[in-house]
């Protein structure tokens, strides 16, 4: 039996991450981009300008929730993730898609870290305060049923409309209602309690100095540093998985009738719908997992997902696209196992006053990372193919991980 508290916060929690992961889009953004004969370096780029920019406002953002208000930080998030799905609604070329990817990285700036900040405040803050892996995993488990939901929802949308643009438009929809929800949180989570009297300059003050301080741990560095490598391996490279499946649909007897870009929808739909219940599976389980004192869970796990990724690049250029899925589909599974724990790490090493912050920092190298790697990958596909691209990406981060240091004793966390 859960031992979590489930009041009317606890489900407004799981229902934003479950409408925020209404992204109607999500299974079909490389092919919508290769339908728009943009190259795999050009997608590289548009993915690279999303991570740059949410780069540059990391920092800041988290600054500006700790400071001037996590509730309208968050909700200004979403008016920029509609402007960007507007800007792929409406237009097709590459000048006016840097603008989007650009507003996409914005919200993603401001919402990074912000929402948990708010989850870990109202635990603490509550009888909760010990649940937080528990906790976080049941709210992602709902966030991964909404990419569930809207996989096959997107699915059934190109199949009836035969187009990709259309699920942009509805993507809007769901971030409408979350804008309000967001709204609708109660006022004591909107900034840490201890700092509401003070003038902005000296709330500005507090939070630089407590992050600055906190940031000079090498245990909490060592943290952020293995948490993030993983989240954007996989961020930079999960929409490569698109190509992988559509050479499988190719090879099925399967709606034979119809054209390869309606067959494609609904078993791509069909596809991420799998992939999103068992990752919202892997979710729940991640405080399992926790409890069981497994030593050095974020080293072991991020060497299996990059390891997976491997074996995924092998297959696909052996021409077996079904392993190749398989072991992609592993990679979205270690994350979702590392992703609560290692927030729940952090959140225990870090005063609650500063997490959004700390958080943000976490984001900040996230997104470096990610640029980093949706260029290069992109660089390389156009030159070897997914295949190759993906085994020499995962290599070379195998290779990182093992010996510029990132792995190390500190990373082993008792909590």
């Amino acid at each position: 039996m859960d031992s979590i508290i489930k009041d009317r916060q606890y489900y407004k929690f799981c229902a934003y991450g479950f409408l925020r992961n209404l992204r109607f889009f999500e299974a079909f953004l490389v092919l919508y981009l290769i339908e728009k004969e943009f190259s795999f370096t050009n997608i590289g780029i548009l993915y690279a300008i999303r991570e740059v920019s949410a780069n540059l406002l990391e920092i800041p953002s988290g600054i500006a929730a700790d400071v001037l208000g996590r509730k309208k930080t968050l909700a200004s998030s979403f008016l920029a993730y509609i402007l960007s799905f507007l800007i792929f609604y409406f237009f097709d070329d590459f000048p006016l898609f840097t603008v989007g990817f650009f507003l996409f990285g914005v919200g993603e700036a401001f919402r990074s870290g912000t929402h948990k900040g708010m989850i870990a405040d109202y635990l603490k803050r509550g009888p909760g305060k010990d649940q937080m892996i528990e906790y976080y995993g049941h709210t992602r488990s709902w966030s991964q049923k909404g990419l569930a939901l809207s996989s096959i929802a997107a699915g059934l949308i190109v199949f009836y409309s035969g187009n990709y643009k259309g699920i942009f438009l509805f993507s809007t929809i769901p971030y409408v209602f979350n804008f309000v929800l967001v709204l609708s949180y109660p006022s004591f989570l909107d900034k840490d309690s201890r700092k509401k009297k003070l003038k902005k300059r000296h709330q500005l003050k507090a939070v630089l100095s407590d992050s600055v301080s906190t940031l000079k741990s090498r245990h909490v560095l060592n943290l952020l540093n293995i948490s993030a490598l993983h989240t954007a391996y996989l961020k930079a490279m999960k929409d490569y998985i698109q190509p992988m499946i559509f050479s499988l649909v190719i090879l099925l007897p399967f709606l034979t009738s119809y054209s390869e870009e309606k067959r494609s929808s609904i078993f791509i739909g069909f596809v991420y719908f799998c992939i999103f219940l068992m990752t919202s599976r892997a979710s729940i389980y991640a405080g399992k997992l926790a409890e069981s004192r497994t030593k050095n869970i974020p080293a072991l796990t991020l060497l299996g997902g990059l390891s997976a990724g491997v074996f995924s690049g092998l297959l696909y250029l052996l021409n077996i696209p079904i392993g190749a899925v398989l072991f992609f589909i592993i990679i979205y599974l270690v994350e979702n196992l590392r992703k609560p724990i290692l927030t729940g790490y952090i959140s225990h090493n870090v005063d609650n006053s500063i997490l959004t912050s700390v958080l943000s920092v976490q984001s900040l190298m996230k997104t470096v990372l990610t640029a980093i790697i949706a260029l290069v990958f992109g660089i390389a596909a156009d030159f070897y193919g997914i295949g190759m691209a993906l085994v020499l990406v995962s290599s070379i981060l195998i290779v990182f991980t093992l010996f510029i240091g990132i792995i190390s004793r500190n990373t082993e966390v008792e909590l």
